[in-house]
């Protein structure tokens, strides 16, 4: 059997509904974020980055930099194994401390990454909670979805952010099986945010158990960086706190927060931590760094705040239109792969502006989006740019239809 060509069919059919992916070769250059130089063909230029997760700059700060080269010099390049076996190393108990600080819990585990922390975290409470039902928000990210069905626990999704759906679910079930609410905090896609305060008092009302997953509010919302959930008074009434590393922190990883027998339990049981290489102690003291900056500087929330208020108002002014959310994430609505693909381009090719098109299955068919996360570090002049290029590729594009 030839296994190429059936690999090939279906990648030639996914370049013809537009959905294919082309990565943009970038080589980010130290201090000078949002700027990158784009590689092709044995060339490169400079662009303007517009769709890094990076939210804060945080990934080039001094203060992080510094940490994890002396963290490199101190403990060399790898953790030296799993966290079972000769892994665990000082600077990873010293981050957990962290985090669980951060929000207000007795303990932490830190992950690879935030995929794998949800991942291993859902998998394991929906597998070892005997007859276990989760109620997962159906805008959930791919990797609670995908621990959710790896746990093979019984799921129940619920409409997006509906809470009056989420409590006649929950109502429906029988009392005295284990329940899980799964949901997120700010929503990657749409850039919506939860009602939190609405989810946790129906939980609490039957008994369910709160999975949140902080990963794109943590750094961002609170006081010190604790998420949603620490703006609105609530880290205290979560059960479980799940947050990543990777993105307003600017190093990588993820992590669970939560009781120490919680922690504990998850700890000795959920295989994507058990049989995995530790993160390397030099991104645990990076990071580590990084959060406790940002436990006390405002600095940089208040500017990315005020840099995503300017875009939208360009928008505005320029009559782009894009969807109303309180988060910092500006999704400009395209609604066709073909031309977000296009639009993309012409930024790259003929503004230096990059932004990567987001489509199926990211986002379902027909919702595809061109998706700007304006950082602290964004400069006025870079937002007047990004306006006037989407404003002329709007009327070279005749692109004119209203959100939905």
């Amino acid at each position: 059997m030839n296994f190429d060509a059936l690999f090939t069919d279906q990648i030639d059919q996914l370049k013809a509904d537009g959905n294919y992916r082309y990565f943009a070769e970038l080589e980010r250059k130290c201090g000078k974020f949002p700027r990158a130089a784009n590689h092709v063909e044995g060339e490169k230029r400079d662009v303007t980055v517009w769709c890094s997760n990076d939210y804060l700059g945080m990934g080039q700060n001094p203060l992080t930099i510094a940490a994890m080269c002396e963290a490199v010099q101190r403990t060399g390049t790898g953790a030296g194994g799993t966290r079972n076996i000769s892994g665990t190393n000082h600077d990873h108990l010293l981050l957990e401390r962290e985090l669980a600080d951060l929000h207000g819990k007795e303990a932490a585990l830190l992950f690879t990454s935030g995929y794998v922390s949800n991942w291993a975290a859902l998998s394991c409470l929906g597998s070892r909670l005997e007859n276990c039902v989760i109620l997962s928000d159906s805008g959930n990210h791919a990797s609670m979805i995908e621990g959710i069905r790896h746990s093979k626990a019984k799921k129940v999704i619920w409409k997006h952010n509906d809470v009056a759906d989420l409590e006649a679910k929950l109502r429906a079930l029988p009392a005295n099986v284990p329940k899980i609410v799964a949901f997120e905090s700010v929503y990657s896609m749409d850039g919506d945010i939860c009602p939190m305060r609405e989810i946790v008092e129906v939980a609490e009302k039957y008994g369910a158990m709160t999975y949140l997953d902080e990963v794109h509010a943590v750094g961002l919302y609170g006081p010190r960086g604790g998420g949603i959930s620490e703006r609105e008074g609530l880290a205290d009434r979560i059960t479980l706190i799940e947050g990543t590393l990777g993105k307003a922190y600017g190093v990588v990883g993820g992590y669970i927060t939560g009781s120490a027998p919680l922690c504990d339990f998850i700890r000795s049981f959920a295989s994507g931590f058990i049989f995995t290489t530790a993160l390397p102690p030099a991104v645990a003291a990076a990071a580590r760094a990084s959060i406790m900056h940002l436990k006390t500087s405002n600095d940089e929330r208040t500017r990315h705040q005020a840099q995503v208020a300017k875009l939208r108002a360009g928008l505005d002014r320029a009559g782009i239109p894009h969807m109303m959310n309180e988060s910092h994430i500006v999704p400009v609505m395209i609604k066709d792969p073909v031309k977000t693909r296009m639009l993309a381009d012409y930024l790259m090719q003929e503004w230096d502006i990059y932004v990567q098109p987001i489509n199926y299955p990211t986002v379902p068919k027909g919702t595809e989006r061109l998706r700007f996360t304006p950082s602290p570090l964004h400069t006025d002049a870079d937002i007047d740019h990004l306006v006037a290029a989407l404003s002329h590729l709007w009327k070279q594009c005749a692109v004119s239809h209203a959100v939905a």
